[in-house]
């Protein structure tokens, strides 16, 4: 698979959606992990990162303009022992649950589909990363609706094992603005993952569409420790 530049691949899409992209640094210390949030009605755009324990949560900016919680407010991102879960949506909750009683990520997505936000019918995209013993692995997934038929759900599991250094995949929820929004296509794109968090941070924030961002997180975590370090970054002040 041919790398992309994920930043001619942000600037040239104004609106992509919800987007995770997960990888190990180009010094092959870090795991990596990003997330990133946008939203065309003032509902969507009502929103903030906090943190949340190890994760992160979704937060009304301002709670007296929230007109409806159901899809938008949920925690992004959960640690379960070493693994970190990532999605756009409630599903998060479900695999943290299911893999603690001993399941798989792919079982626990098993239980949900595409969110019901018809026409668009928005796909669930999730990640998970799995460190352990100098090894990281981690597995992407979508959940969408069969060409816009929400009478059929088509999953798709994405595993990478032995990430080489400097690698990563990029996967989100629509293939551009539209209405309806055009869900995500094909495989995950491979992208190029720098040791530098504050670099890929900034090269994230600053080529998403300035009208339609509201939130990014990135956590880099260290592979032999399991320490890590997080920015996130809200447009909303």
């Amino acid at each position: 698979m041919e790398m992309i530049s994920l930043a001619q691949t942000l600037r040239e899409n104004s609106y992509p959606g919800r987007g995770i992209v997960i990888g190990r640094s180009e010094d092959g210390k870090k795991a990596v992990a990003a997330y990133f949030i946008m939203g065309r009605s003032e509902n969507s755009r009502n929103r903030i990162f906090v943190e949340e324990g190890e994760g992160i949560r979704t937060q009304a900016f301002d709670p007296s303009k929230l007109t409806d919680p159901s899809l938008i407010i949920y925690a992004p991102v959960r640690v379960l022992g070493n693994k970190t879960i990532v999605t756009n949506g409630d599903q998060t909750d479900t695999i943290y649950e299911c893999m603690e009683k001993g399941q798989t990520f792919e079982q626990a997505l098993r239980t949900r589909e595409f969110e019901p936000d018809g026409p668009n019918y928005t796909p669930r995209i999730s990640g998970i990363l799995e460190i352990g013993d100098g090894h990281f692995d981690y597995s992407m997934s979508i959940l969408k609706s069969d060409n816009g038929d929400p009478s059929s759900c088509n999953r798709y599991t994405f595993s990478y094992e032995n990430c080489p250094a400097g690698e990563g995949h990029f996967i989100h929820t629509y293939q551009c603005d539209g209405n309806p929004l055009p869900s995500f296509e094909g495989e995950p794109k491979l992208v190029a993952i720098p040791s530098d968090m504050e670099k890929f941070s900034n090269m994230l924030w600053l080529n998403l569409n300035e009208d339609n961002k509201v939130s990014l997180f990135v956590r880099y975590i260290d592979i032999e420790t399991g320490k890590y370090e997080t920015r996130i970054v809200n447009k909303n002040e």
